[in-house]
C-alpha cells in the first residue's frame, strides 16, 4: 500500500507542478502562491474538522523548533516550482528537481543529517545517480 502511496504521490506532484505553472501564467507567481497555500489551508483544516484532531501543548513540545521550517520550504518550493515551470515546462522542472533531491537525499542519508539514520553512498547508487544525470540531459537535446 505505501509504494502506492509514493506512485500517488508522484502523480500529484505532477500534476500539482503543472496546476501551479498555469495559475502563475495566468495572475502572478506571489498572487498564484498565496492562492496555492490557502487552497491547501482550507483542505487540512476539513481533514483536522473532520477527524477531530487537536495538537496538544506536550505533542509540540517534543520536536525542534526548526522543524517549522518546513513550511517556509514548502513556500520557496512552490515559487520555484512555478517560475521553473513556466519557462522549462513540468518534464524539465521535474527532471532537475529529481536530480536535486536524489543528491539532497543522498547526502543526507549518507551523513545522517536532521536526525535521520545514516545509509551509506554506495557505488549502486552512483549508478541511479549517474541514469538520472543521463535522463536529464537526454530530455534537454
Amino acid at each position: 500500500m505505501i509504494p502506492l502511496l509514493a506512485i500517488l504521490n508522484g502523480i500529484l506532484i505532477t500534476t500539482m507542478i503543472m496546476m501551479n505553472g498555469e495559475l502563475t501564467s495566468a495572475i502572478g507567481n506571489y498572487h498564484a502562491t498565496v492562492f496555492i497555500h490557502l487552497s491547501g489551508l482550507i483542505l487540512i483544516t476539513i481533514f483536522l474538522f473532520l477527524q477531530r484532531k487537536k495538537i496538544k501543548a506536550q505533542q509540540r513540545a517534543k520536536f525542534p523548533l526548526y522543524l517549522y521550517a518546513g513550511g517556509t520550504i514548502g513556500v520557496l518550493t512552490v515559487v520555484f516550482n512555478n517560475l521553473s515551470t513556466v519557462y522549462l515546462g513540468v518534464t524539465i522542472t521535474l527532471g532537475i528537481s529529481l536530480f536535486a533531491q536524489t543528491t539532497t537525499s543522498l547526502i543526507v542519508d549518507h551523513f545522517g543529517l536532521l536526525g535521520s539514520s545514516k545509509h551509506a553512498f554506495t557505488k549502486h547508487k552512483l549508478i541511479g545517480l549517474t541514469c538520472i544525470i543521463l535522463g536529464i540531459f537526454a530530455m534537454f537535446l
